[in-house]
This record gives C-alpha cells, structure tokens and sequence, in this order.
C-alpha cells in the first residue's frame, strides 16, 4: 500500500523553524498500531492522519510513543496542506476529532486561524522530582490542566532552562509547560514531553489552550502575541473567547512524497 506523505513547519513563514509536521491523508483509517509505527518512523514531535467526512475531515494525531488527545501545530500543518498541496475549496476546514470536538481552521491570507478549546489551568503542588529536573529556581506558581504549568518571573529563566530529560521522563503527567511575561511578546513559553517521545516540542497549539487563558486573565486583555522560545521558534496571534481560543500562524512546506506500508 502507497501512502501520500507531506511534512510542514507550523508556527512559522521560514523552513526549518516552528514546528515540524508530518501529514498522512488516507482514504480510511489504518489499523491503530500501523499509524502508530509510521509515526515512530517518522520521529517527529507529531503524525497526524485524517479521513474525509460528511463534516470536512476526521483527525488523529500520534507522536512517535501513543495517540494524543490534541495537537496545535499538526491541526495547522494538515490544513495547510490540504489548502496548498491538495486542492482544498473554500477557506474554512471542519477537523472532527476523539477527544477535542471539532476544531476549526480558517485560511487568513498567508495565516491559518485555529479555533480550539480553552483549557484554564488550576493551582496544584509541585510533584517530586519536578524542580531537580528542570534545574531551575521555584516558579512563582504552580498549576496543573493536562499538563504541569509553571510561571516565572522572566523571559531569561524561561530560555536559559536546561532541564535533565531523562528525570522529566518520570514525571506522572503528558507535558510540562514553562512560561513567563515576554520582553517584546505578551508571553512566552518552551514545552517538554519527553514521556511522549518529545524531549522539547519546538511550537505547542494545545499548551496555548492552558496559557492564553491564563495570560488573558494576568494581563487584563484578550489579544495576545506570542513567542515559543524553544530552538526552533514560534510565533502565535491569539485570542480568549471564554471557552475557546483563537491562534494563528503560518506554515510551509517541506516535504511531499508517499511511503509504501
């Protein structure tokens, strides 16, 4: 069996930034165990896979180790093939998903807007082991969504972490957020998932359904810019609806071919 593959950046207008992608448009669904092989194959942060429907497009998304419940930047970079590669009519694509309802993409001109669901984090103790793996000072607050989520103090703490992935790994959650007020952003933030397979995510879409309601409140507005600072680097145009999110961003295409299975 011949499958199309394409990867894409999200989060960003140049190759090699943001966050890379690959996307698998199928006829029907693989058996579970097959999507997830591509996926370790591919060794990116996230695969996502996606079926046509009577609504638009039915969504799934694997990192190299399990099937995750939401993904930001894979949602970008299916939309943006399906817009710039696959010949999709019209400006606004239907994602329906397991776990995540059904999640909205508009084209924008050169920008993709995302409609997702927002996520406010809730006060939680620090887990054993946290702080030793991070290798940072104590975070002026500690929260808790899907994720850990941890506010500091400067944009500086944020980038100079360097935290022990092999410890993070132990952790009992999904992901850890890290974030703080930007220098020229609104805020910024790094994400590690190394018990997903993902060391540091370059750009995260779901952290932002935890960090755009919560900086929305900090900040007493509901637009907001901002930066993921990981080595890669993202860039995001967001806005608190309440009970859902608005991000926005680019993409680019990287790759297109197809795997045999």
């Amino acid at each position: 069996m011949t499958i199309p593959i394409y990867q894409a950046d999200a989060f960003t207008d140049k190759l090699f930034g943001g966050n890379p992608a690959a996307v698998c448009p199928l006829e029907g669904w693989l058996p579970d165990e097959v999507m997830q092989k591509i996926a370790m194959e591919n060794n990116l942060a996230e695969t996502a896979f996606f079926v046509k429907n009577e609504n638009g497009y039915l969504l799934r998304w694997f990192t190299p180790e399990l099937e995750i419940d939401l993904c930001g930047h894979a949602t970008l970079a299916a939309a943006h093939i399906l817009f710039t590669e696959l010949g999709y009519a019209g400006d606004t694509i239907n994602f329906d998903t397991v776990k995540a309802g059904t999640l909205v993409v508009t084209r924008d001109g050169n920008k993709y807007t995302m409609n997702f669901p927002s996520r406010l984090p809730f006060a939680a103790d620090i887990p054993e082991g946290l702080m030793a793996a991070l290798g940072s000072a104590t975070p002026k607050e500690v929260l808790r969504s899907r994720d850990y989520f941890l506010v500091y103090e400067t944009e500086d703490e944020i980038r100079n972490m360097v935290p022990d992935h092999s410890l993070l790994a132990k952790i009992d959650t999904l992901g850890i957020i890290v974030t703080a007020p930007g220098k020229d952003v609104d805020f910024v933030s790094r994400f590690f998932a190394p018990a997903a397979g993902v060391p540091e995510d370059p750009v995260t879409g779901s952290a932002h359904c935890n960090l755009i309601p919560y900086w929305a409140n900090k900040l007493g507005k509901d637009r907001l810019h901002a930066y993921q600072v990981s080595p890669r680097k993202g860039e995001l145009w967001c806005e608190f609806k309440g009970d859902r999110v608005v991000m926005a961003g680019n993409a680019v295409t990287y790759l297109s071919g197809s795997i045999v299975v």
